[in-house]
């Protein structure tokens, strides 16, 4: 017989502090750079196209948002930068062994 362990999470969503409001917000500035996609590998080499910036071919939320105007490919073919994290209101409560369970089965 094998022994596994098994970890759950409870996901908290009400406030420990009822008076506290603010939130914690972590907004990140994401910005899609050159493609990197490998237009030659299935012959074995390496040619990438040129274009040097994702340029999204439809709305948000919509699928052309997700592939580029300029060479067509999916938006995760480009090299993603992303800027770092600007303040936060309030820092998330630490976590703590009360909100977790063990089972061992």
């Amino acid at each position: 017989m094998r022994k596994r362990q098994v970890v759950l999470k409870r996901n908290e969503s009400v406030s420990r502090n009822p008076t506290s409001t603010t939130s914690s917000l972590n907004t990140r500035s994401v910005r899609y750079a050159e493609c990197q996609k490998n237009h030659a590998a299935s012959m074995g080499g390496y040619a990438v196209d040129g274009c040097r910036e994702f340029i999204a071919s439809g709305e948000e939320g919509t699928a052309g948002a997700l592939a580029c105007a300029a060479c067509g490919c999916h938006r995760n073919f480009h090299r993603r930068e992303a800027e770092p994290e600007t303040a936060t209101s309030e820092s998330p409560p630490p976590s703590s062994n009360r909100n977790r369970m063990m089972i061992v089965v």
